[in-house]
């Protein structure tokens, strides 16, 4: 265990977390800022993949990051927009709808993987650009922060300015107080004259932005090319992060952290000889562990509430 705990005590191990942390943290802000309103969006896994397969393609055609940028953002933030259309506008099951367009992602990112390259497994045949990596003045020269802080990818400084901007949105202007009230109580918002479709469309749209950012960095920061199925379930690890933070942007961020050391100490494990099998399954199984605490606390919560007299539902 020595070599292990060496690593995991190692400043390379901490900018790790923070590297593995960054396509977590996009789609919990997005799960989270969903669910505020009611809405919870779980269709982040496919909002994520069409955003990479959709950079990835722009960049390698126009060899501009500007323009892939705009692309992936532009893709999935119109998947949110397709799936508040479905359950807005439709009346079709959120959770339903959200599925089937995960479904939808996985299969037309592979159609045009192999209109565009011939191949069905990635674009390893295309050059795409990167988002560049950033060196903090000052930062960069202080031992231990400097080589945990500093040299990131661009994105994964800006998954952490989307925590202040997510808390800016949330609890600084209207229209997170308008989201907060239509997610408490639609009725109730909707008698003060907000329009409670309106506002969710707009948590959606927000939330397509968020994730759409985490599959860019997928694609054009942690690695240089797009792959099926790319996401690997960071999408459905993303909604247990913002659950377990509570939906709040401290809280999602402490949880996506904590979901990002797991995912990088399963990459440590490798050279201890260590079942591949149990590598791959150690993200997952942290997941479910860590939701099964959550709904044991909670059930604890609504129990003591009972015996305290308090109705069941009340907050």
């Amino acid at each position: 265990m020595n070599p292990l705990l060496k690593s995991i005590l190692s400043t390379e191990f901490g900018f790790a977390i923070l590297r593995v942390m960054t396509p977590l943290l996009f789609p919990a802000l997005g799960v989270a800022i969903s669910a505020l309103a009611g809405a919870t969006n779980i269709a982040l896994e496919g909002i994520m993949i069409v955003s990479a397969c959709a950079g990835v393609l722009v960049s390698a055609f126009t060899h501009s990051l500007v323009l892939s940028l705009f692309a992936g953002l532009a893709a999935g933030i119109a998947l949110a927009a397709l799936l508040g259309y479905f359950h807005l506008k439709l009346r079709a099951d959120i959770f339903l709808a959200a599925i089937a367009l995960n479904l939808f992602a996985a299969g037309i990112s592979i159609v045009f993987l192999f209109l565009f390259t011939g191949d069905k497994g990635s674009t390893s045949s295309l050059k795409s650009q990167l988002f560049p990596a950033v060196d903090i003045p000052l930062l960069q020269n202080v031992p231990v922060l400097g080589p945990i802080f500093s040299g990131h990818n661009i994105l994964t400084y800006a998954s952490i300015v989307s925590v202040f901007l997510y808390w800016l949105i949330t609890f600084k202007t209207p229209l997170g107080l308008r989201i907060r009230a239509v997610g408490q109580n639609p009725d109730a918002a909707q008698s003060v004259g907000i329009n409670v479709n309106r506002t969710r469309m707009y948590a959606l749209l927000l939330s397509g932005f968020f994730g759409s950012l985490g599959g860019l960095y997928l694609c054009m920061g942690y690695v240089s090319w797009f792959a099926r199925d790319i996401s690997a379930g960071r999408g459905f690890i993303a909604i247990a992060a913002a659950t377990l933070g509570g939906n709040l942007p401290l809280g999602t961020f402490l949880s996506s952290l904590l979901f990002g050391a797991v995912n990088a100490l399963a990459n440590y494990l490798a050279p201890l000889k260590v079942p591949s099998e149990f590598i791959q399954m150690t993200p997952y199984l942290a997941t479910a562990v860590a939701l099964a605490i959550y709904a044991a606390q909670a059930m604890r919560k609504r129990r003591r509430k009972v015996r305290e007299g308090a109705p069941e539902g009340t907050p």
